[in-house]
């Protein structure tokens, strides 16, 4: 693998100087020892005699095949390639993936020279989604069915975001199993949120890369002006290029909202009677939206600092508890009531049940652009365990995990 033979000439160009001194050393003492010497000095001279000969051919063995190239230096955001595996990959959690074919979807899409375009193209659509060990699996399928159902795949460039420097590894993940996929890494410090985070109704919730979204507007290019959020658990069934025209007009985000929902069970009873509190929600009417699928305009988010706006409100939830739900909450407070609304066909969300048991969950009234397993239950460990919803059945097609392979690699 690329990552161990630059660890491996690393270390043989840290041994050279060492093998210098030891083979001057030797050769010193070696010259010391006069001629005619006793046996015991003779036998003296024959062990550093051959421990000169060693020193010296591992010396000739580094001046003949002096270290390969250093992987080349990353982008700030790609971050070091040489770190251990994430903890669920090293205890044996092994992944391991078929490799998508190239989909060329329409003759009108020319292919565009191997690194001619960069992040900043304007002609293409920027998906931003999260990559990590627990939800790898699904990651993976999202990206694929982007690609499968996109008119012109080349187009679309993935922002990958990380929060394990061990992101070495993921790509190695993607670019075998996706060969001609434009994308990059971003990685997100865990710290930037931790002390934010509070306690949710479910575990993963909490997790610091659910924040990350927050943060695009830091972490992407500025050339980035527009972005699309996806979540690591849904599947495209149409050409999100249809997605990426929306038009946001005066709005920062758009997204398909939900205003026959309850959205008052979103925040506690604390929260209501506050007048301090609810009265940030005076002039709109707040509708709830699932951040799951977003569409976002990236100079507007930076234009009015809406990152620091989501982390008020976090501070605010550490000092009283006002929600209950992880990173959601904070966006309904600061941006329900001033969505661009987006057709639910791009959001059929809440296919993952409860956000306890998992129950299953019937699709939507209406025509399906996006299928969206959030919710506790996803669809890969519903399969995986012979218990899925009919539904699962709709994100498999997608599945690119290959258990033999898997299986293969982990007994190598």
């Amino acid at each position: 693998m690329k990552i161990w033979r630059v660890q491996k000439d690393q270390r043989l160009a840290d041994l050279k100087p060492v093998l210098i001194i030891l083979h001057l050393l030797i050769n010193l003492r070696y010259i010391g020892y006069p001629a005619g010497s006793h046996r015991k000095t003779r036998r003296k001279m024959l062990w550093f005699a051959k421990l000169s000969g060693f020193a010296s051919l591992a010396m000739v063995m580094i001046v003949l095949f002096p270290p390969l190239p250093s992987v080349p230096p990353a982008e700030a955001s790609r971050e070091v390639l040489l770190q251990p595996l994430p903890q669920a990959l090293a205890a044996g959690n092994h992944f391991a993936f078929r490799k998508a074919r190239a989909f060329r979807n329409a003759a009108e899409c020319a292919r565009p020279a191997r690194g001619a375009a960069t992040v900043c193209d304007p002609s293409l659509v920027h998906v931003a989604i999260t990559l990590d060990a627990e939800y790898l699996r699904g990651s993976m399928a999202a990206v694929h069915s982007v690609l499968r159902h996109s008119v012109c795949p080349e187009n679309v460039f993935f922002h990958f975001l990380v929060s394990d420097p061990a992101a070495s590894y993921f790509e190695l993940l993607l670019r075998s199993t996706f060969p001609l996929l434009r994308f990059k890494f971003y990685f997100f410090d865990p710290d930037v949120v931790r002390g934010l985070i509070s306690s949710s109704v479910r575990s993963a919730l909490e997790q610091p890369l659910n924040f990350a979204r927050n943060y695009l507007g830091d972490l992407l290019e500025p050339c980035v002006r527009r972005v699309i959020s996806l979540d690591s658990d849904v599947v495209v069934v149409d050409d999100i290029a249809k997605l990426w025209g929306t038009k946001l007009g005066s709005r920062t985000i758009g997204a398909p909202e939900y205003c026959h929902a309850n959205f008052t069970k979103y925040f506690t009873s604390g929260f209501w009677t506050d007048e301090r509190l609810f009265h940030t929600f005076r002039g709109r009417k707040p509708c709830y939206f699932n951040t799951g699928v977003m569409v976002i305009d990236l100079e507007r988010w930076r234009r009015f600092g809406y990152t620091r706006q989501l982390e008020r409100w976090m501070e605010v939830q550490k000092a009283r508890r006002i929600y209950e739900l992880g990173s959601l909450p904070p966006f309904l407070l600061v941006f329900a009531g001033k969505v661009q609304p987006i057709d639910h066909r791009w959001n059929q969300h809440g296919l993952g049940g409860d956000n306890v048991r998992g129950s299953c969950r019937d699709l939507h009234p209406g025509p399906v652009s996006l299928l969206h397993w959030s919710g506790s239950g996803k669809p890969w460990n519903r399969l995986d365990s012979n218990r899925p919803c009919p539904l699962d059945s709709l994100w498999a097609p997608y599945d690119l995990y290959d258990p033999s392979s898997s299986s293969a690699s982990a007994s190598s």
